[in-house]
Order: C-alpha cells, then structure tokens, then sequence
C-alpha cells in the first residue's frame, strides 16, 4: 500500500476531519483520495461545528471566529484525527498553538453565482434581478457589494448547506440567492436548466480571501505527516492566497468583515484586487493594483484603507455621471468634488437600417455605449439566434437595458484590446460578424478575425469635438476617449501637479505620445475608475 513512500515515510492509516454537510464530505473525500494516489490509506471522522449547529442567525451574529473549524481544531490537538480539510476561506488568520496548515490545494473558480428564479428575472437589470428583488446571502461582503451596483435589493440572511439554501430558493422564500461557484462545480450541480444563473468574475464581486481553495490543517509536531502532504500542496495557489490572508489578518478580520481580497499571477504581475466597507450597507471602497512581487504586497494594499488616508479634492470626468452613477458615489464618499462634462458630441449617421443586412449575421460586436445606443435607436429586427460581443463591463450593462445579454464579455480577457480580439476571433472565426461602430473607429477586433469571417461594419454614430473647451484645473483628470483627449489639449496644457487616468488603451495611446503618464484601469468602466482613483498616492 505505500510503495510510493520512503520506509521512513510510511504510517498507519489516516483519519481525515471533516464537518458532515455533502460539500465538506466531497472536499474531505478529494484529500482523500489525493492520499491515494500517493499510496496512503485514510478514513474520515464527521464532527459537527458551531457553525452547523446554529443555523438561525446571520454570521455576524455569531460569537467569535472560525465557527466553521473550532470544533475540528479541538480534536486535532486532543490528537483523535489526524488532518482537518476545511474550505479555506472559513478559517480564522491565526491558528490556535501547536496548528499549522500543512497544505493547500489549486484553487477552484472563485467567482460567485447569482442564482434566480425564472420569472424574477430582468435582464434589462444589472445582474438580471427583477427591480426590488429579494436576495439571500448572510455574507457582509456580498451584502455590500450587491448594494453598491443594485441599492434597490433587498437582502436578507440565507443559512444552511446548499442543497437546503437551493431547496428555500425553489420554495420561493427569495427572489434570488448567492452561492460560490466553487461549491457548486465540485458538487457537480446543474443548475441553469432550474433557474436564471449569472456569473460575476472575482474582478467585478470580490471573493473572501483564499475562496474555491481547501486547507489541510495538521498538528505542527507531526513533521512525517507534513512531508507526507507536500505532493498535495499548490505552491503558486499558497503564495497568491497568502497575500489575500494577510490582508485580513492586517484588517483583524474574520468571516462577518466586509473584506474581499482576490490575488491571482497574470504573466509577471501579481494583481490585487480588494474591497472594503465598515458594514453591509456602507458603499464600499474598491482597489485594484499589481506588483512584480509579493513582498510588501498586502501591506500595500492595507495602507490604502486607512481611515485619515488623503484623497484629492476635486476630479474632472469627460462624461456626465449621473446622480447615480457608481464612480460618483465613490468618489462623494470621500467629498470629492466632481467636474463632470463632455467634451465632444456625437450624432447618429443613419436613421434607417435595411432589414437583410442583418439576415445572416451570427455576432454583433459592441465596442462602446454609444454604438450600443445608435444601433438600438433603427429598431433593428435582430436574427433569433444572433450573439452578442461588448468590449467591457460598461457596454454590457448599456446592453442589457436593450434587454439582451452579452454572450462574450472581453473584460474577462483582460485590458488589451489585441488580447480581447484574438480571444472572441476564437468563437467568431468563419462567421458573419456585423460591427456597429462610430465613424473612423479603429478596427482592432475586425483584425484579428480569420479570412474566412465576412466582416460587416456598420457606421451608426460619428463624433464632434466641442469648440473652446474651457481647462480644468482639478487634481486628477479622467479622460473616457481618444477624442475627449484630442478635444481638451487642442487648447489646453496639462498641469504639472495633475495625474492622468485614461479608459482604454487607444486613449493612454494618445497621452503616450505626449510622453504622460497615466493610469490605466483594469476595467474599462466606472468600478474600474473608482478602483484607479482609490489607488492612487497623495
């Protein structure tokens, strides 16, 4: 039985403790048979937590931390099991003396899952929850979050396993409720053939630290045990949820914080992405910055929450944000002082769309809002099958109030267009792909796209600088286009104390040739500006 083992090496069987609901089972049976694949026999031990048994009241109303753990640490240092699998993110930052984690697994899909009801969904709705829908989470984080993009929610506590949170769903007692998706992928659940499901990245609902990994935990005395497990341990997962575990210790944080912290390797860069709030209903600040290394990474980050931390005081936006616009409710929060204003126009091109042109079509790429909006506006008689591209989380949302869904988001492809447009040439290659687009637009996407795709550009829009656009003399500057660029420095000079923020990389291009710095926003869309103020230094 353990021929893969040194003689040294080689022990009795191992008893495995884990708490008894069929998650925690299919997690402690994955370790389980990790270990035998290394040649080790092992047999699990059920103990109940706290956690388990009070199942009435919201985490934030239990006493203390690692509800979910306290009972498998006990019996770990009382020496009656020798391993505790737990879902990472449930254990508190500080184990009790004489514990260690002795390995971590690869980390599942951390994102988390919407789930709805079919008949409270509005897809015109960020989200897809019907307007003044009833949602379940008893997460403080999730709480937060979902209010700052929906304040119409209404929120309420939601315990139990998951098949008992699916089972209040179906009874009707929510409109929707939210669950990682982690839970469900290992569980193997289907759950798009019974409800609405809508998936949000760990860069748009930020994940608690360490959420989708599972933690061995093991007696710091038992060093055979700890070499033993060492096959079993993801190294590069270890170093990426170590900062987001640092972060909560630094904030003293246990599972009833408002804290997301999501850490992930994207080529060189370690990208941080991190929320914050004092309660479930306080708007939240969000941060996202990256870095070469780990080293001082989390301290980075904490040191961006501080309370008497500087903000500046006024920001100039070349679009007009509304009186519930995300990134002004960030940014007031803090009593920034908002110049808001654009600096061109736009006007439609067409007022008719001929019918055949959209006969054959199977993708319709959006590579802004105001192609969205143009294009909406000839009433198009769209093909029943037609999918749809958006460029960002802002066309997405601009084309769900025309009641459909983005079937490709390049946002989840990252910031470079080049990157986003070999991705979708991936789905799109051999098709017909019509772009709705603005009058000299570039063409970054159409390029990728095979020889054998039949490109349709549809010109709906074109755009007109303003005449004597006034300078702004605001602290930051936050320029949403390349023609807002080219619109305010054909009559005005940067201010040597200003700082840039540029949305997309056609318009950093613009500042890269007047040799200026400049931030760039992960997402090309309001949480991303209000992420890209938040970090910058005063």
């Amino acid at each position: 039985m353990y021929n893969h083992l040194p003689e040294d090496k080689k022990r009795s069987r191992i008893l495995i403790g884990t708490r008894g609901s069929e998650l925690a089972l299919w997690q402690a049976n994955y370790v389980k048979n990790r270990l035998a694949e290394i040649g080790v026999d092992s047999e699990l031990k059920i103990i109940k937590t706290q956690g388990d048994k009070i199942v009435n009241l919201g985490f934030d109303k239990l006493e203390g931390k690692g509800f979910f753990a306290k009972e498998l640490e006990e019996e770990l240092l009382d020496g009656t099991i020798d391993l505790a699998v737990h879902s990472h993110k449930d254990l508190p930052t500080t184990h009790p003396e004489g514990l260690i984690i002795a390995a971590v697994s690869e980390r599942e899909d951390p994102a988390e899952l919407l789930v709805i009801l079919k008949d409270c969904v509005e897809i015109h709705q960020k989200l897809s929850v019907k307007f003044g829908g009833l949602v379940g989470t008893s997460s403080n984080r999730r709480k937060s979050q979902l209010l700052a993009v929906r304040p119409d929610l209404e929120i309420e506590d939601l315990r139990g396993n998951v098949q008992t949170r699916l089972q209040k769903l179906r009874d009707e007692k929510y409109d929707a409720i939210m669950l990682a998706k982690a839970g469900i992928v290992r569980l193997g659940y289907n759950l798009k053939d019974e409800f609405h499901v809508e998936e949000l990245e760990p860069t748009e609902l930020i994940p608690a630290p360490a959420q989708g990994v599972l933690a061995i935990q093991i007696r710091e005395s038992d060093a055979s045990l700890f070499d033993l497990l060492q096959p079993l341990n993801d190294r590069d997962v270890a170093e990426q949820i170590g900062v987001e575990r640092k972060v909560l210790n630094m904030f003293e944080g246990g599972c009833q914080l408002p804290l997301g912290c999501f850490c992930r390797k994207d080529g060189p860069f370690f990208q941080v992405w991190a929320v914050k709030s004092s309660d479930a209903t306080d708007f939240p600040d969000r941060l996202f910055i990256q870095s070469k290394t780990t080293e001082g990474l989390a301290e980075k980050v904490v040191s961006k929450f501080v309370p008497d931390r500087k903000f500046p005081a006024n920001l100039f936006i070349s679009r007009e944000l509304s009186t519930n616009s995300y990134l002004r409710k960030a940014l007031e929060k803090h009593h920034v002082i908002i110049e808001d204003r654009s600096l061109i126009r736009t006007f439609p091109t067409i007022n008719h769309l001929d019918s055949f042109i959209l006969r054959n079509i199977d993708w319709i790429f959006f590579s802004s809002k105001n192609a969205i909006e143009y294009f909406f506006k000839l009433d198009p008689q769209l093909p029943k099958k037609v999918k749809f591209g958006v460029l960002g989380r802002g066309s997405e949302d601009a084309l769900r109030l025309h009641g459909k869904v983005a079937d490709f988001n390049g946002e989840e492809e990252g910031i470079d267009t080049k990157d986003i447009a070999i991705e979708f040439s991936k789905l799109a290659n051999g098709t017909n792909v019509l772009f709705p687009c603005a009058k000299g637009s570039l063409k970054t996407i159409q390029k990728a796209l095979s020889k054998e795709t039949k490109i349709v550009e549809l010109i709906v829009y074109e755009t007109v600088s303003e005449e004597n656009v006034s300078q702004s003399l605001a602290e930051v500057l936050i320029f949403t286009s390349p023609s807002n660029v080219d619109s305010y420095f054909a009559v005005n000079l940067l201010e040597p104390d200003q700082k840039v923020i540029c949305i997309g990389k056609t318009t950093g291009q613009k500042f890269d040739e007047m040799g200026v710095s400049y931030t760039l926003p992960f997402s090309p869309d309001e949480i991303g500006l209000a992420e890209a103020v938040f970090a910058l230094d005063y």
